[in-house]
């Protein structure tokens, strides 16, 4: 028997949650306090409800509708859910207990140091109300640190960062008549999410990492897959999967937020039980999406094979409201003329600043192009100025490559010169190496000395075009690097040149380049002829011509000579 789904919010979520439902014969109902909400203006019936998530009349005229409920946010009145639950006539995923654990904060991460380990979210402590308490707290943690609410925060409301105790009152005051934690402030590089899926019988799947970027605490870029190595990436999935699988009982899908820590390690941050902002790129980039595998999980409905698999890169780019009300409608216009972008508008009638009033994902063959495509719809796509990047092991290899700097100069060629020892800094090597084409760089120039396997490591882990110079830096005279450099294994080609030579290393990323720009062609072909030209001045001076002739009157002259000398001799003797 088809079975009819209530989802508690009618916002963005439930829009998205409607699309594949459509496509797919799912009835969805709606309760959202406007009676045209996102979701429900792409949904026509007469049997949406209207009103509050917290109100009990409310919840249960739509679950009187329907045989499963679900959330697309996590505001609801938990205790009236755990009441249908009890009656057994309505499924509801998530599970009332993980949407009541989830939407406190704090308790959410008090079970979660329980089953992931202390270490796995950063350290927190209740607080009271009042200023005293939260001086304590600080002077105990130490300043600054994060003053959050335990209920109702999202989208970077209810956290304050107090600085100092003078920051305490107005922290309060922002947070006020909310129960309230403090937490201590991580060092992080970068913030991360994964979508986990549950389903009805426990497996669960997760989507691949991604990394996100805010703005005023709000989500504004999201990369998939994230800017990370494959084993930090395994890490987060791994970290994301075992506290869903762990903690919580319900299907459906998960938001994990996690950080990546200065020191490498990821740390989780919270969880949220629906569809995430940063798993709208599954729209477009996976084989289905988040809002269609939480459709399929709630209602047992089988998978695809590899439900959670991406299928080519992508970048999410909310479209936040702006004081100028034509921005939105600007970035649209933009984006009907890239490859690879979708917009999806949400329908909200009123836009305030930093509202979500929509987002657009773009997909390419490469995140490069990706990144790309989104300069040119943000109003950044003047193309890299820096085209090459120069490393090299040491700093006392600098010397060697000024002569590489000099000629990329002379051409005007754009380049990065860096320090990457491959030995010292074998993650720094990493992660130049895997993003080399996404921070615009079309060819790596690399020196090294000694056992020199900066170049190969490289070329191991970038599709660049790689050009290796061997540097004089031992007792072998720079042949111990050039025999590492140039015998590279079959599929890792690194262009060697001579020992010390980076200015043929420059003149070699010249040509390169020139295969895409006739103007750097051109002036390779000029240097070519002064190189002829200064040949051909330097020959006049040094050109001499000897023949035969000049021989047989030199011999002449010669012998004359010798019998000049030994007719004197004779002469002398006699004498």
């Amino acid at each position: 028997m088809k079975q009819k789904i209530g989802v508690l919010g009618g916002g963005q979520l439930g829009r998205m949650l409607q699309q594949p439902a459509a496509r797919l014969g799912i009835d969805l109902l709606f309760l959202d306090p406007d009676e045209n909400s996102p979701a429900k203006q792409i949904c026509a019936s007469s049997k949406h409800v209207t009103g509050k998530f917290t109100d009990e009349t409310a919840v249960k005229e739509l679950a009187d509708q329907c045989d499963i409920l679900t959330i697309e946010i996590e505001h609801v009145n938990t205790d009236v859910l755990k009441q249908i639950k009890k009656e057994g006539k309505v499924l509801i995923c998530p599970d009332p207990d993980d949407i009541a654990l989830i939407k406190d904060k704090f308790q959410q991460k008090e079970r979660l140091k329980k089953i992931l380990g202390e270490r796995a979210v950063a350290e927190q402590r209740a607080v009271a109300s009042d200023s005293t308490s939260v001086k304590q707290l600080g002077e105990q943690m130490g300043f600054p640190f994060l003053l959050k609410s335990r209920t109702d925060a999202y989208d970077g409301r209810g956290n304050y960062v107090v600085q100092s105790p003078d920051f305490i009152e107005e922290a309060l005051q922002v947070l006020k008549d909310r129960p309230l934690y403090g937490e201590r402030m991580v060092e992080f590089q970068r913030e991360l999410a994964v979508m986990v899926l549950r389903t009805r019988d426990g497996l669960v799947y997760s989507y691949p990492c991604v990394e996100t970027e805010h703005e005023d605490n709000i989500c504004k870029t999201v990369y998939a897959p994230a800017k990370i190595s494959l084993d930090q990436a395994h890490e987060a999935r791994q970290l994301a999967e075992t506290a869903i699988r762990e903690t919580f009982t319900g299907a459906g899908i998960f938001g994990v937020e996690l950080f990546h820590l200065k020191d490498g390690s990821i740390m989780l941050n919270e969880i949220a039980p629906r569809p995430h902002n940063s798993g709208h790129y599954t729209i477009e980039a996976c084989t289905i999406s988040q809002y269609e595998a939480h459709l399929r999980a709630i209602l047992g409905r089988k998978l695809p094979p590899q439900p959670t698999r991406q299928n080519r890169p992508a970048i999410m780019y909310n479209l936040l409201g702006a004081e100028d009300p034509t921005y939105i409608d600007m970035l649209c216009e933009r984006a009907d003329s890239i490859a690879g972008a979708t917009i999806h508008l949400y329908g909200k009638a009123e836009s305030r600043p930093k509202r979500k009033m929509g987002h657009i994902t773009i997909t390419g063959s490469t995140m490069a192009e990706c990144k790309h495509s989104l300069r040119q719809l943000i109003g950044e796509a003047s193309e890299s100025p820096v085209k090459v990047l120069v490393c090299m092991g040491s700093t006392s290899d600098g010397p060697s490559m000024q002569a590489c700097c000099d000629t990329l100069k002379e051409f005007g060629v754009g380049y990065h010169k860096e320090v990457i020892s491959a030995h010292r800094q074998p993650a720094k090597l990493r992660e130049w190496a895997t993003t080399a084409h996404e921070r615009g760089y079309q060819v790596v120039i690399a020196a090294a000395g000694g056992a020199a396997h900066l170049p190969g490591m490289i070329a191991a882990q970038t599709s660049l075009p790689v050009i290796g110079v061997p540097i004089n830096a031992t007792s072998l005279d720079g042949l111990d690097s050039l025999l590492s450099i140039v015998q590279m294994p079959r599929g890792v080609p690194v262009a060697t040149v001579a020992i010390g030579n980076s200015t043929n290393a420059a003149l070699l990323a010249i040509r390169i380049l020139g295969i895409a720009d006739d103007t750097k062609l051109r002036q390779i072909e000029e240097k070519m002829e002064r190189n002829r030209n200064d040949v051909d001045t330097a020959n006049e001076s040094f050109r001499e011509v000897y023949t035969d002739t000049d021989a047989f009157q030199l011999q002449s002259q010669s012998s004359s000579k010798k019998k000049g000398l030994l007719g004197s001799l004779k002469e002398n003797l006699t004498t």
